[in-house]
């Protein structure tokens, strides 16, 4: 049989009607009210494949190098045209649509939605990988069942498939096909607390389609139930701007806008609340597990859409899918770790044949011509190929695989310890920040050149022949590296940059930011261990850390722990429940926010812990923007729980506040190993400047008297104790801030990575007086 109705299936069938097949069928058979419908089986895509003799072909397409960008996007390609356009035999057409007509008049709609056999396993997370359609009707049907079996080879699901292990010719996949609910009202429902398991029910509403609650389109109403109790703790009403329904003529799921008289009205009512709540108890009850439950509400009547284990309360090893019911974002960011410009369009002598059109800051050196390429959008960044210009308001994390591919890096935002600019700077991509008009001055497929020292974007393209090669311009020209007593470590703001940064015979990594390994996810911390599990976000952070301690290993790798401020978050998935602040540099970030939400610090905890289970013992933790020794105390505490020793491992504290500076010597009491001055805000707080605004950036001096003596005071504390100290702030390239710290007996200095050769030479000079004015 090519169908299964929902009432034959149980939670045994996994094997043939995939994770979400085998969840609505045991849900069904459970007497709970799941929304009519039947599965097209897992078997019937394999006989579809096999019957029509495209199997071989298929897998062979889709056996490549998994991290060439070219080779992934055409196996995409040409599975999914193999599958479209073969045509699916008459007997399985003809049960496919039996099937949907027994479920009404022939004219419902229905929701077609994929569920593969490999989608709920312990020790995988498929979430979110394959395809889901809305509002479909019986002219539509077949279509959008191949579909859904076509995305079992998006790029996305090819690549994770090659990383855990699954051979693509062992999984397959069910279409499960059910009737659409018209939902006045929808969202998601936590039976217990989805961090710490606590016995208190979660539910999120709004109004429309749940579509727009699951996606993080739309801020949804917040309400907080105590299940000893049934009393309602907390209701937050959101603005819900938006809404997704169906339109009436097409029949197709459409975004609108909400009425004023709902937008900010409260979307259940009590006697909603209760039903939500009787019926999370009762799927949870028959699956002896918290549950993590889609629903809708329509003509007052509560219908389950899914139920799947919460997998973000344990903290063990297994973990299961939390599928979105919405298509996934594709596309690998190629890990090649540089960025190489098109021939002809990048040489150290270039220059454009025109007019200045727009001048700026220039932040990483170099000349690169090519083709204007506006991004305003996060969905405008496939538009940018090899050898282009990105010109853009700001830049922010998730830009950073396009980033890559570009020739250079124009900004209207920002200044010379932007993101744009650091970046652009490891990357060795030249770039030009800070200058106001540039998105509306320079229009699409303008040829321009940018001149990264001057600060420069003129008309016109130089042709060169000349080729960039990012890791061969970081490697130091002089042979010999300057034997020095003070190390110099390398900064590193990306994994991708790993290659290039160990090329400069750095002592090490002084300082690896690991916002970006997160917030080139486009999801927040919370959204993405909601979407994906525990797992793949430890994962995540694992796999960027050890990618950069393989390549410096057994130099030392100095990591800092989240630090990303609010107004990045924001714009990510699930940012909509970050706070607005007028100054998030001075607001929730760093180790205050990593200690008010343990809940998801302990996961970035995690991921060391799992790194040293591994062997990366060259691996340091840093946390930032410490206060005092009550902080050090809760992260040091934090750590044991994670199962990291901390009298056995390499931890330390940023340097970046004047109370920090003064209160080193009680953190060195709680069993720090370092303290690393981060300059940018040290001098941001103590001179009161903020360092992102050009009405007050010529104040903006690292050099300062006041920003020295806090610097000189704690590096005296420091040796008193036995600790460490380090420099991994911009200061640290500066020839008389190296003067400085050289004298004053810091221990390390971490530079850019175009600069550790000249501090390495300059350290050697300093170090060389020292002791000849010793002897003297």
């Amino acid at each position: 049989m090519a169908v299964l109705w929902l009432d034959e299936i149980t939670a045994d069938d996994l094997e043939l009607v995939g994770g979400k097949g085998a969840s609505l069928g045991e849900l069904t058979g459970a007497g709970l009210p799941v929304p009519s419908g039947f599965v097209v089986s897992a078997g019937t895509y394999r006989s579809f494949i096999e019957e029509t003799g495209i199997a071989e072909e298929l897998f062979e397409a889709v056996d490549v190098d998994t991290e060439d960008s070219a080779a992934l996007a055409e196996a995409q390609s040409r599975a999914k045209e193999l599958v479209l356009e073969t045509e699916m035999p008459d007997d399985i057409r003809q049960e496919i649509y039996d099937s949907y007509d027994d479920l009404g008049d022939g004219e419902a709609f229905v929701a077609v939605r994929s569920s593969a056999t490999a989608e709920d396993l312990p020790d995988a997370s498929f979430a979110g990988q394959q395809e889901t359609f809305l509002n479909v009707t019986r002219e539509d049907l077949v279509d959008r069942v191949k579909r859904c079996w076509a995305s079992l080879f998006t790029q996305r699901a090819i690549y994770y498939r090659q990383e855990k292990g699954f051979a693509h010719d062992k999984v397959d996949i069910a279409v499960v096909v059910q009737r659409m609910v018209d939902a006045e009202k929808s969202g998601v429902m936590f039976t217990s607390h989805p961090s710490t398991g606590d016995p208190r029910i979660i539910i999120e509403a709004a109004w429309g389609l749940g579509e727009a609650v699951v996606s993080g389109s739309v801020s949804p109403d917040n309400y907080v139930v105590d299940r000893e109790t049934g009393a309602v703790d907390e209701v937050t009403i959101a603005d819900k701007k938006t809404m997704m329904e169906k339109d009436d003529e097409t029949g197709e799921t459409v975004e609108r806008e909400v009425s004023d008289d709902l937008r900010e009205a409260q979307v259940l009512d009590e006697r909603d609340i209760e039903r939500l709540v009787e019926l999370g108890e009762r799927v949870e009850d028959h699956y002896e597990t918290p549950q993590d439950v889609e629903w809708a509400i329509v003509d007052g009547e509560v219908f389950m859409l899914q139920s799947r284990p919460i997998t973000t309360i344990d903290d063990g090893d297994a973990e299961i899918e939390t599928d979105a019911s919405g298509t996934s974002s594709e596309g690998i960011a190629d890990g090649s770790g540089g960025v190489e410009a098109a021939s002809g369009t990048s040489d150290a002598g270039a220059s454009g044949n025109g007019d200045v059109l727009v001048s700026g800051l220039g932040a990483s050196p170099g000349i690169a011509s090519g083709a204007v390429r506006i991004v305003g959008q996060l969905d405008q960044l496939d538009k940018v190929s090899e050898g282009d210009i990105i010109v853009t308001e700001m830049t922010t994390p998730d830009m950073v695989p396009a980033m890559k591919r570009a020739a250079g890096i124009v900004t209207d935002e920002g200044g010379m310890t932007s993101h744009a600019a650091i970046v652009s700077r490891e990357l060795g991509v030249p770039a030009v920040v800070g200058c106001t008009d540039a998105t509306p001055t320079l229009t699409d497929d303008q040829r321009i050149t940018i001149d990264g020292d001057k600060g420069t974007i003129t008309e016109g393209r130089k042709e060169t022949s000349a080729e960039r090669e990012p890791i061969e311009e970081a490697r130091p020209k002089t042979p010999v590296k300057p034997m020095t007593a003070t190390e110099v470590k390398v900064n590193v703001s990306i994994p991708e940059a790993a290659e290039r940064a160990a090329a400069t015979g750095a002592d090490g990594v002084g300082l690896l930011r690991m916002e970006h390994m997160i917030l080139s996810t486009n999801k927040t911390p919370a959204k993405y261990l909601a979407d994906h599990g525990v797992d793949a976000y430890v994962g995540e952070i694992v796999e960027g850390i050890r990618g950069v301690a393989d390549e410096f290993y057994p130099r030392p790798v100095r990591v800092r722990t989240l630090d990303a401020p609010t107004d990045e978050f924001r714009q990510l998935q699930g940012g909509d429940d970050e706070p607005d602040e007028h100054n998030p540099m001075l607001g929730y970030r760093g180790i205050r926010r990593s200690l008010d939400r343990p809940d998801v610090f302990k996961h970035e905890l995690e991921a060391f812990a799992r790194l040293y289970e591994m062997g990366y013992d060259n691996v340091e933790i840093m946390f930032p923007l410490v206060n005092d020794a009550e902080d050090v105390l809760k992260a040091r505490n934090l750590m044991e729980e994670s199962g990291i020793d901390p009298e056995k491992r390499t931890w330390g504290v940023m340097i970046e506040t004047p109370a920090s500076a003064l209160g080193v010597e009680q953190m060195a009491e709680q069993g720090i190993d370092f303290a690393s001055f981060g300059t940018n805000d040290l001098t941001q707080y103590t001179l009161a400047v903020d360092r992102n605004n050009g009405n007050v950036a010529d104040r903006f001096d690292e050099l300062h008297p006041s920003v020295l003596q806090l610097i000189s005071q704690t590096i005296e504390t420091c040796r008193e104790h036995d600790v460490d100290t380090s420099i991994c702030g911009q200061a640290g390239s500066k020839p008389q801030m190296v003067q400085h710290l050289v004298n004053e007996g810091i221990s390390s200095i971490s530079a850019n990575i175009d600069a550790v050769r000249d501090v390495q030479h300059e350290v050697k000079r300093v170090e060389q007086k020292l002791v000849l004015d010793s002897v003297r």
